[in-house]
């Protein structure tokens, strides 16, 4: 691991290859939203942090290679040294909150220092004709962000952000007319629609790409490629910049794989100045 990687992407590292159960995802997912924190935590502290028992932490430590947790605890002290932590003493709540978030978008901006993840997922969602766009609950508002600004581009976006009976049959209906992909935007609490969802959409062969909260996430098993961007928790309710600055940059990576998103837009801005459709 690199020692100019942040805690939070040394963590995933150690996570990666393993096969983690649903309580050892939650752990690990709680370790990276306090990555900084964790080398200094005891398995009681942990435990709470991740809303599970003290043995499950233990167990985690094992499926890891460790022989315990006092094991892996030294072993992130060593590989993930603390950093200076950022003077919030004399911030209020609502600062703190904007504050995190600024974190967020800083481990954002560097998972994006690879950005062939995200132009593969752009690649993959250009050539889907149609191309579905899914958000329930919490989610449902990045899913239509980018399915208002991707149908400027993209000749035939079909918006899924209402759950209920009808959207198994949505999804079909989308493979059957051509679709060959899904983006999913997939947020905190997870809905169990949302999981049921992807696995009808793998099933009916779509390729399912998905900006999630965490690489651990409940639906990183039933997604083909997921994009990582922390929500704050700072607040009573979750905030979401980083997944939405994702979403936008997925967007721009779509449009450089589809030709005439230029023509396009110059079409749209043509017609909207001719209605009068904005003011200037």
């Amino acid at each position: 691991m690199s020692g100019t990687e942040s805690p939070a992407a040394r963590l995933q590292a150690l996570f990666e290859g393993h096969r983690l159960t649903p309580t050892q995802r939650r752990i690990a997912h709680s370790m990276v939203r306090r990555a900084a924190d964790v080398p200094f935590l005891s398995s009681v502290e942990l435990a709470e942090l991740a809303g599970v028992s003290q043995p499950s932490v233990t167990r985690f430590a094992v499926a890891l290679g460790f022989d315990g947790y006092p094991a892996l605890r030294r072993h992130l002290r060593e590989v993930a040294p603390a950093e200076p932590a950022p003077e919030t003493g004399s911030y209020n709540e609502y600062q703190q909150a904007v504050e995190a978030e600024i974190e967020n978008l800083r481990h954002l901006a560097e998972a994006l220092a690879d950005p062939e993840p995200v132009q593969r997922a752009g690649r993959v969602l250009a050539g889907s004709r149609p191309l579905p766009v899914l958000g329930l609950r919490a989610a449902a508002a990045q899913a239509h962000g980018f399915a208002y600004f991707a149908a400027k581009v993209h000749p035939d976006v079909r918006l899924l952000n209402e759950g209920g009976t009808m959207l198994h049959d949505r999804i079909d209906a989308a493979a059957r007319a051509g679709a060959s992909a899904l983006l999913c935007f997939a947020l905190p609490r997870h809905p169990r629609e949302v999981v049921d969802a992807l696995t009808r959409a793998k099933e009916a062969g779509l390729t399912v790409v998905t900006v999630a909260d965490s690489p651990f996430a409940p639906v990183a098993k039933v997604s083909d490629l997921l994009l990582p961007a922390a929500v704050g928790t700072g607040l009573a309710f979750d905030t979401a910049c980083a997944p939405m600055l994702l979403g936008r940059v997925l967007l721009e990576a779509m449009c450089d794989d589809l030709p005439d998103a230029q023509a396009r837009l110059e079409e749209f801005d043509a017609k909207a100045a001719a209605r009068g459709l904005f003011v200037e």
